[in-house]
């Protein structure tokens, strides 16, 4: 393995660390400085992205050791197929975003593009963790940037709405940092791979300590997802942040659900002893809970910016559903509606500025407002990612709730329940958004003004996304073949134990010593292949 592969997997945290720095640096710059180093940022990051993805798609899995210390005493950076799959989703959004942040809503506040950046740094960095600490850190770095951002153009909305979002996301950190002191107090490691191999050693003296902290833990995901009833927080910040800030948003729910399936499939797993399975009744409850609630939600909207806000809710649901079915079936399910759905609610959240912006004084409202001059083409594309994000053939969204019905099958004594709550919450979905397309659209106030044109620049990214949520289709096969062989590195988590901890690894007590040869640390297993690169000297410290 080539220095450059072993060094890629910090790239897509590297990439943003240092945008994101030049950014402050020239803070007094001209705005299309700023706009041309921030853009260059993310052409590389979704480069960086792509190719860390090519290198782990054929189920290599690369572990990188900072400042030279082995696991479980250093920080290390995980890339495997979730953790790619999960960086490039990121960066494709950011493109995207930033296209549509350049075009004028860059402006309404001060360093958008450090925050922008920083955000980026914080996700990627949650994806790539193997250390339960660091996720700690990058939830906080992209937790800061997301309340800057939140607030960006300022207004008593914004600011109402970043209150309570920060208050909240403080109270979920400090119970993040509750239930990691309490495992590292007990069990003395936090690398997530040395969890596991503790965890499932457990003396009976300390089960009942560790499944508390768990269960704190799972608390603080659920709340990052937005599971009902932790979810109050998501739809009046969603609805009042910025589109492009609020366009990358649609991805932070995410970083929940990841840290969910990675934490509860690895630690808590099928081989953790009296703790397996620890969360996986919960799950599923709560999934289709958080489903039903949301789709409510969306029917009792009356702004689309609201609507398209509680629809995040519907997708936190409907991807907790198919986690908790659990199963290589149901999990791939689940990283393909993440996939898809990810992207199609971001396109409509920078579509409804473009529509709010063309209404004038009657914004997102759902009531009849003027004739708009380019309904055919808003129209257009609110009704693709409408019957997206609703599931309706032959989009994306359809083949992502076949899959997740598919899945439930195997689980005959909640089948009944799982595929009736799908499907009605599915068709109140298509109800609440064709209110709003004909209320948009087709109803006209005879003395309104007259709209004003759509800003075609800003279309571009909503069409773009539109777009991709199309080749979802075209190329469903592959795409969910990498969902499923993403699957397969989660049901079974030899290959990240091995990959982290070395072949040999299997010595649970504190004292062993991990310091394992990097040749051996590098060794075939079947038919795993795993690459670990301890850089020589490195400024990040180990903790």
């Amino acid at each position: 393995m080539s220095a450059v592969t072993a060094h890629g997997v910090i790239a897509p945290i590297l990439v943003p660390l240092l945008t994101g720095t030049l950014l402050v640096l020239l803070r007094g710059s001209a705005t299309p400085l700023r706009r041309t180093l921030s853009m260059l940022g993310v052409q590389l990051l979704l480069g960086v992205s792509l190719w860390l993805l090519l290198q782990v798609a054929d189920g290599e899995i690369l572990v990188y050791r900072l400042g030279n210390w082995a696991a479980p005493h250093g920080i290390v950076l995980v890339a495997d197929r979730l953790a790619a799959g999960m960086v490039l989703l990121t960066s494709v959004l950011a493109l995207f975003a930033m296209m549509h942040a350049i075009q004028g809503s860059d402006r309404r506040g001060r360093q958008f593009h450090v925050l922008f950046q920083f955000l980026l740094m914080g996700l990627n960095g949650a994806f790539l963790t193997g250390d339960l600490f660091n996720l700690f850190v990058f939830f906080e770095i992209l937790l800061i940037a997301s309340y800057g951002l939140l607030l960006h153009g300022g207004g008593a909305a914004r600011s109402r709405a970043g209150l309570h979002y920060v208050v909240i996301n403080l109270v979920g950190s400090s119970l993040f940092l509750f239930a990691v002191g309490t495992l590292y107090g007990v069990l003395g490691t936090l690398n997530m791979a040395d969890l596991s191999q503790r965890v499932a050693a457990l003396g009976p003296e300390d089960i009942g300590l560790v499944r508390a902290a768990a269960l704190l833990l799972f608390l603080v995901f659920a709340l990052k997802a937005a599971l009902a009833p932790l979810h109050l927080w998501l739809p009046g910040a969603y609805s009042a942040a910025g589109p492009a800030a609020v366009a990358l948003f649609a991805i932070m729910t995410k970083v929940g659900a990841y840290s969910i399936l990675r934490v509860y499939s690895l630690i808590f797993g099928a081989d953790a002893g009296p703790l397996a399975g620890l969360v996986d009744p919960w799950m599923l409850v709560l999934g289709l809970i958080t489903l039903v609630v949301g789709t409510l939600g969306a029917l009792a909207s009356q702004r689309l910016a609201l609507l398209v806000s509680h629809l995040v809710v519907v997708s936190a649901g409907s991807i907790l559903t198919a986690f908790g079915l659990g199963g290589e079936a149901a999990l791939s399910a689940g990283l393909y509606y993440t996939f898809q759905s990810t992207l199609v609610v971001a396109a409509l959240f920078m579509l409804t500025e473009n529509v709010a912006r063309t209404r004038g004084a009657f914004g997102d409202e759902l009531r009849a407002g003027p004739m708009l001059p380019a309904a055919n083409l808003l129209g257009g594309l609110f009704l693709v990612l409408a019957l997206a994000v609703a599931g309706l053939p032959p989009l994306s969204g359809f083949i992502g709730k076949v899959l997740i019905l598919k899945a439930s099958v195997g689980a005959p004594a909640a089948m009944p329940w799982i595929m009736a709550i799908v499907l009605i919450t599915g068709l109140l979905t298509l109800i609440a958004l064709a209110r709003a397309g004909s209320t948009l659209f087709f109803k006209t106030e005879t003395h309104a003004r007259t709209a004003s044109l759509p800003n075609v620049a800003k279309l571009v990214p909503v069409a773009a996304l539109a777009g991709i949520s199309l080749l979802f289709v075209v190329f469903a096969s592959p795409i969910h073949g990498y969902a499923q062989a993403a699957a397969a590195q989660l049901v079974d988590p030899g290959g990240y134990l091995e990959a982290v901890l070395g072949a040999g690894a299997t010595d649970n007590d504190a004292d062993a010593d991990t310091d394992t040869e990097p040749a051996k640390m590098a060794e075939v297993a079947g038919p795993r292949r795993t690459t670990v690169h301890s850089p020589p000297d490195q400024i990040m410290p180990a903790h």
